[in-house]
């Protein structure tokens, strides 16, 4: 993760493809505790994958990987629980070392994107915000800023590569 975020491509796709088998077991696993069928695995690792990708300037080099990767994972489950009516239950103490304590601070990381976002376009910035800040996913945030949701994922692609430049001191 650390060579991906360097900019290295081909790190960032093997990390992706070496963690998909262990993603799949997680989500199999809360499917089975929930009662649900362990089918519905693929599309949650397919949803925590993109998590991963359009989140993963959030992950903080000097923290561990793998509890940020089960917090993905469990929101990522649970959302699928809930949006296919689940009378299931997730124990959600398997999941306690990747729950944060709370706190009305934003995250460094948080406030270290919307620090960088203050420089990008203003479509851009908003886009960022909406989705990082805001925690609104691409319909919500086309909604919210009366956009298309193709015009969302390319304001976002754009933002994050404009981030990326800016951290690596490109700009």
């Amino acid at each position: 993760m650390r060579a991906g975020l360097a900019g290295d491509g081909a790190a960032y796709a093997r990390l992706l493809h070496e963690l998909t088998p262990f993603l799949r077991g997680l989500a199999r696993s809360g499917l089975s505790r929930a009662g649900r069928s362990v089918a519905e695995a693929e599309d949650i690792v397919q949803d925590v994958l993109i998590a991963i990708h359009t989140k993963r300037t959030s992950w903080i080099p000097s923290q561990p990987l793998v509890p940020w990767l089960r917090a993905i994972l469990k929101h990522k489950l649970i959302d699928a629980l809930r949006r296919r009516g689940s009378s299931g239950h997730v124990d959600i103490d398997e999941f306690a070392e990747a729950i944060p304590a709370p706190s009305n601070e934003p995250e460094i990381a948080t406030r270290d994107v919307v620090k960088l976002a203050d420089s990008l376009p203003a479509g851009q910035k908003a886009v960022i915000r909406s989705m990082f800040v805001d925690g609104n996913d691409t319909r919500e945030t086309a909604a919210a800023l009366s956009m298309s949701e193709g015009a969302v994922r390319v304001a976002l692609h754009r933002g994050l590569a404009g981030l990326a430049k800016m951290l690596r001191g490109s700009v």
